[in-house]
């Protein structure tokens, strides 16, 4: 055989192991698809349920706190992208501390919260409906970049990781990664798996990761926030108490060696 024909040969034979390794991210996005077809808008989700705005609210006041203790005290000038963006909440919130419509980029994978984003969101901000396993973004594009009670809803080891990858790679060198998800596991809830740290770690390899323990467990905020929200804030200062992690992720460079 000559050796064009083992080239011919080896690059057919590329062809067609190379989709292996696309199918168990779109296996895991059409299961994400399908379990969040059948999920209904609930109450429980509304800014006029006691719940849900005290964890909207700390959550939001924790995230103000991180952006300001990392330097970043103005996010007038600053690109946000959001990954897993929804209704577009958060980057609304954003504009609320001063970022700029213009700036802004959400994904999601579902085409109906990135329409309903649209409609709710000043025009100039930018969604798309795509995979965050493969974004369609410049290497360094941006500031900063969220994701929140994002990879908990994925199962699958190896699209946790291309979406890990992708944000590394679209964050600028001086960038923050924002990281706000739940370290445990939803026994009423098999279609999600808390992250804990070391999990977090591995897919951020070469990253420093600053996390910290915030959001009192939200079944006892259910249960407490209607009748005090003093007695839910003091709860939520002991770490054994709190669901979720809050914190930063950023390239480690030869700057800050």
């Amino acid at each position: 055989m000559s050796l064009i024909d083992r080239t011919n040969n080896m690059n057919r034979s590329l062809q067609v192991t190379e989709p292996t390794f696309q199918e168990p991210a779109k296996a895991e996005e059409d299961r994400i698809r399908a379990v969040y077809a059948k999920r209904q808008k609930s109450t429980r989700y509304s800014m006029f349920t006691p719940s849900h705005l005290f964890i909207i609210q700390g959550v939001t006041r924790e995230i103000v706190y991180l952006l300001k203790q990392h330097g970043l005290t103005g996010l007038e000038t600053k690109k946000i992208l959001e990954i897993g963006c929804g209704a577009g909440f958060w980057l609304r919130e954003f504009i609320q501390l001063g970022a700029r419509p213009g700036n802004l980029f959400g994904i999601d994978l579902l085409a109906d919260p990135v329409a309903d984003a649209r409609q709710l969101s000043a025009e100039s901000v930018k969604f798309q409906c795509q995979s965050a396993a493969s974004l369609s973004f410049p290497d360094a594009s941006f500031d900063l970049i969220l994701q929140a009670t994002v990879f908990t809803s994925i199962l699958d080891s190896i699209m946790k990781q291309q979406i890990a990858s992708e944000m590394v790679r679209v964050v600028k060198p001086d960038g923050l990664i924002l990281w706000y998800d739940y370290h445990v596991n939803n026994p009423r809830n098999p279609d999600v798996r808390g992250i804990k740290k070391q999990e977090i770690q591995r897919l951020f390899p070469d990253c420093r990761i600053d996390l910290r323990r915030i959001t009192l467990a939200p079944p006892l905020t259910r249960l407490i926030a209607p009748y005090s929200w003093l007695a839910c804030y003091l709860l939520e200062k002991m770490p054994w108490l709190c669901t979720h992690y809050l914190g930063v992720i950023q390239k480690v460079t030869s700057r800050r060696l």
